[in-house]
């Protein structure tokens, strides 16, 4: 499900830092060299990279892009060059700093990675930040919101496919019963979507929506300003149907008077190498619209080369 394209014939680690170098030397910085060596390289290639340019030149390969690029361009290199713990608790702390109700960063990292990457993303943070991750979104959050993402980046659900129909069937109707009274930030709420398995949780919605007709986010639409509804209509999202959450945030990022750079770095740097195929598919199947093309009309320069590299566009 990846888009990223890996040439069959990789040079060394040693090569490709020898590229680098060249890129950053002489007059002005050869931007198409760096997105054709680090455009095409995997996580662990990107990583040997890194060391090996490190040990070369005595230098983080980060802190030389970070000399030589600029803008949106930069911002795209950097996340993708960073391991995917690194990058996540990059976001995650920039998420808690500047947190507001519509970002959905730490619902997206706590939903849609595994529990096991969501252990690596922490133990990232503890040691770039010096803090927990549970304590800044605890200092940074209040409210309700904080009776949610706080379990949602403490968990470590189970990841079998071993579901409890009995225990569906009991919990879909507890769902609806709060929904109905309103009480949407109510403990069971709160447990049943921040502790239950993957598996469970889409066999309690499958349930839910069996037993009422309707999907469970029909039911956290009743007030669309609520921000809380709208982080919550995420959160199952990201749990069931990650693949759609993030084919909308494109949609989202491009379809808009300016472009949300931000959100659309984040989702291309954070899904090239996991999902982007099916993302692709849903976005174009959504807008009648290849991603490629609404990316190509929405950007440009160097920046427009990266997105649309990771993306496979032309490659597949």
């Amino acid at each position: 499900m990846s888009t990223l394209c890996v040439p069959a014939h990789v040079p060394s680690a040693s090569e490709d830092c020898e590229q680098l170098r060249k890129a950053f030397s002489g007059w002005g910085t050869n931007e198409d060299l760096i997105i054709s060596i680090l455009g095409h390289r995997n996580t662990a290639q990107r990583k040997l990279i890194r060391q090996v340019y490190a040990e070369t030149y005595g230098e983080d390969l980060l802190k030389a892009l970070d000399k030589e690029l600029t803008r949106n361009f930069e911002r795209l290199v950097l996340l993708w060059t960073l391991d995917p713990a690194e990058r996540d608790a990059l976001l995650a702390n920039e998420a808690t700093k500047k947190w507001t109700a519509s970002n959905p960063v730490l619902v997206e990292i706590a939903c849609t990675r595994s529990p096991k990457e969501l252990i690596l993303a922490k133990e990232a943070y503890q040691a770039r930040f010096k803090r927990s991750l549970e304590e800044d979104v605890a200092y940074h959050t209040s409210g309700d919101f904080r009776k949610l993402l706080l379990p949602l980046v403490s968990t470590y659900r189970y990841v079998g496919d071993d579901v409890n129909m009995t225990l569906a069937k009991t919990e879909a109707k507890l769902l609806q019963k709060k929904i109905c009274e309103k009480e949407y930030a109510c403990e069971d709420v709160i447990r049943i979507l921040t502790t239950r398995s993957k598996a469970q949780v889409n066999a309690t919605l499958n349930q839910y929506k069996n037993e009422f007709g309707h999907d469970i986010n029909k039911d956290l639409k009743a007030d669309l300003k609520d921000e809380f509804l709208a982080l919550l209509r995420i959160t199952v999202k990201c749990l069931i149907y990650p693949e759609k959450h993030f084919a909308k945030a494109l949609r989202l990022s491009i379809n808009r008077l300016g472009t949300d750079e931000g959100a659309l770095t984040r989702v291309v740097a954070t899904r090239a190498e996991v999902d982007m195929k099916v993302i692709k598919g849903m976005y174009q199947k959504r807008n009648s619209v290849p991603l490629e093309t609404a990316i190509a009309k929405d950007t440009h320069g160097d920046y427009e080369k990266m997105l649309l590299s990771l993306i496979g566009h032309g490659e597949e």
